[in-house]
């Protein structure tokens, strides 16, 4: 894939072009070794791993051979950030130091440090292609991201923002393009449905300003260039350094040694088309004149908690989703709905089974089945493992065969602190996280946990872990609004009531599109 397609597509840039192309430019090698070693007899030479973004690594490799250290030889590899995180949080043998594209990363990470120095810079930009930026006016007067963004013509991408810090970084700026709306969460909204990542062709997408640089320094015959369109309210990539632990003293030292050499603006040299940490003046823009030159702003790198609410935001957005749905077999679900000839339970199963063509193919569903002691002593068991949409419409034969417990009660308490548990425990960023419950009753599971201790550690699972919330719909005239109302309040989510069976699908429906637009 690539840059290299065919003449029609040329014309357009392509969403998974910049994700996938900028990552063969920049990953083309898989090694970059810089080896010194003065000669000297009792020399016993050092080696100093250094971990780094692919886009960076040749800038740090020039400023390693700079230093000429007797003794020390530093493997600078360029390894992408998001599986270099991964594995510094496995048993995997670790680097001496890490330079990863975005301090976003290190959060990732285990063993690593929260933050480190900043040694360079890539301000985020949406970047549009050429003929687009020309028909809005450039370069007669510069651009400005609501301008682009409310022409009806483009097509918007946006890259994964669970992989991608370019992709956080927009999501956070958007809201600026809409803050003076008359109802800006709604417009807000609006605006994150004219992004996608799976549009077949893209001619706005948030970009690294160096990877615009590159694409447009690379273009072959037929391809678009870009123009960097800029916003102060968008977080910059950030390149921390960051030394990593059970380092040796003289690796320390040489780790210490590259640090303060990057420090001193090595890491912004001829190779890298990076700016200095605070934004200062591009370098190599002398020949392209589609990015500017000046010095940029940026804001601040957002605090974890407005990141994870950026990125359920948009996986509420996109229905993409991670759900756990728990549904109610206890006795009374087998009553009759009048005038359907269908229980509870059977009208229940319907529309959850239904409710799977809602979310989007990327989406994860478990299916679970509760009342008392369904499992030996656990009041609940998995009807459907966790498996993508396509898979469970698959196997729906096994949700339709589910049958009520005779003399089943309502396991509710305990069943739903289990599987919250389970949820937090499974949780996957970038997805919307969810638990469904559907019950016609409440808790009457005289051995199990008590609401008020149920209430309290729901809250404290809440306060230490990214946000699931907990959607209630509560089934029939037995239904107990206030219960379930207090059951989901301390995990953030809300209770919705179906006093007609009948009309379950329609409430299911509803309960799902309202969360997936609060995100």
């Amino acid at each position: 894939m690539g840059r290299h397609a065919t003449s029609r597509t040329r014309r357009r840039i392509l969403l998974p072009l910049l994700a996938l192309a900028l990552v063969a430019v920049l990953g083309a090698a898989t090694w970059v070794a810089v080896a010194m070693a003065r000669s000297e007899p009792d020399c016993e030479t050092t080696r100093v791993v250094v971990a780094a973004s692919p886009d960076i690594a040749p800038a740090v490799a020039e400023a390693a051979d700079a230093l000429d250290l007797a003794c020390v030889a530093f493997d600078i590899q360029p390894r992408e950030s998001l599986q270099m995180a991964k594995e510094l949080s496995g048993t995997a043998p670790k680097p001496q130091a890490w330079i990863p594209s975005s301090t976003l990363f290190l959060r990732r990470a285990t063993g690593v440090p929260p933050s480190g120095p900043s040694i360079a810079s890539s301000p985020v930009v949406l970047a549009v292609a050429e003929p687009v930026a020309r028909a809005l006016g450039w370069p007669r007067e510069p651009l400005t991201w609501p301008e682009v963004l409310g022409h009806a013509g483009i097509v918007a991408g946006m890259p994964d923002p669970a992989r991608d810090p370019v992709g956080v970084s927009a999501l956070l700026a958007l809201r600026e393009v809409t803050e003076d709306d008359s109802d800006p969460a709604a417009a807000y909204v609006a605006l994150l449905r004219k992004f996608s990542a799976t549009t077949s062709g893209a001619t706005v997408f948030p970009a690294a300003e160096n990877a615009v640089l590159r694409h447009n320094s690379g273009l072959s015959e037929g391809e678009t260039a870009l123009v960097a369109v800029y916003s102060p309210a968008a977080m910059a990539l950030d390149y921390p350094f960051v030394e990593i632990a059970g380092a040796t003293p003289r690796q320390a030292e040489a780790v210490a040694e590259l640090k303060r050499a990057l420090l001193y603006g090595a890491a912004t040299g001829t190779r890298s088309e990076l700016r200095a940490p605070g934004g200062q003046a591009l370098r190599l823009t002398e020949t392209d004149r589609r990015v500017e030159a000046h010095g940029q702003r940026s804001s601040e790198i957002p605090a974890a908690a407005e990141v994870d609410k950026a990125l359920s935001h948009w996986a509420g957005v996109n229905a993409s989703a991670r759900v756990q749905v728990l549904i109610d077999v206890s006795g009374s679900m087998s009553a009759p709905v009048p005038g359907t000839g269908k229980s509870r339970l059977a009208i229940t199963l319907e529309a959850a089974e239904n409710a799977l063509h809602l979310f989007k193919s990327t989406s994860q569903v478990r299916f679970l089945a509760f009342a008392t002691k369904v499992d030996g002593e656990r009041d609940y068991r998995e009807i459907l493992p966790m498996a993508p949409v396509g898979q469970q419409l698959a196997a729906v034969d096994r949700l339709r065969a589910v049958r009520a417990v005779p003399d089943g009660q309502t396991g509710l308490y305990d069943s739903v602190l289990d599987v919250y548990r389970l949820a937090h425990k499974e949780f996957e960023r970038g997805k919307l996280n969810l638990v469904i419950v559907m019950t016609d009753g409440r808790n009457t599971d005289p051995g199990g946990i008590s609401r008020e201790n149920l209430v309290a550690e729901l809250g404290k699972l809440r306060d230490r872990e990214p946000p699931v919330p907990v959607i209630a719909i509560g089934i029939g005239p037995d239904a107990d609004e206030t219960e379930l109302g207090q059951l989901v309040a301390p995990a953030g989510g809300q209770a919705f009531l179906s006093r007609d069976p009948a009309k379950i699908e329609e409430v299911f429906y509803g309960a799902l599109g309202r969360i997936a637009g609060a995100g």
